[in-house]
């Protein structure tokens, strides 16, 4: 009888470690360091990241292919609007290989954000990226300080209060 609890004790210790091991890598690998810098380019504009130094950063890549990109895109020109006065900037980079939709998506969407089209993916290779579309929070001193896999409701409360904060 007494071997019962011994052996449940047992049970949950190892239990325990094994669910440890399943979460502790579970947190993305650059929050809490620096965004990695890249210089994109394209016929429109030049973004490095490091010009973006004191302002916060939502860093989306994103293609016009991508569905789940064109559903969040509103949500971000609005949060754009709104926290503009706050310091904030969204930065949207494109993967989109084809020039002549990434231009026609912006122009019938009319999307007034920060813009560049990154076809070589160098930046978001930089940044371990490949589901769109993803995003990160990246704070006044650059500084990574979250990771958003797949489409976002910029509007949601929780956000907004968070991104406030930074």
């Amino acid at each position: 009888m007494r071997r019962a609890p011994v052996l449940l004790a047992f049970t949950l210790i190892v239990l325990s470690f094994i669910l440890s091991g399943c979460y502790g890598g579970s947190r993305p690998p650059r929050i809490g360091t620096p965004a990695p810098d890249f210089l994109v380019q394209d016929a429109d504009r030049k973004v490095e990241i490091r010009d973006f130094r004191g302002k916060l950063v939502l860093l989306n890549f994103w293609a016009t292919w991508c569905p789940p990109c064109v559903e969040e895109m509103p949500s971000l020109v609005q949060l754009q609007q709104r926290m503009k006065d706050k310091g904030l900037t969204v930065v949207a980079v494109s993967v989109d290989v084809d020039n002549d939709a990434y231009h026609n998506f912006l122009k019938d969407h009319k999307i007034d954000l920060l813009t560049v089209r990154d076809p070589d993916q160098k930046a978001n290779n930089l940044y371990g990226t490949f589901k769109f579309p993803e995003t990160y929070i990246i704070d006044r001193n650059g500084i990574v300080r979250r990771k958003f896999i797949g489409p976002v409701d910029w509007s949601q409360p929780e956000i907004v209060d968070f991104l406030t904060k930074l």
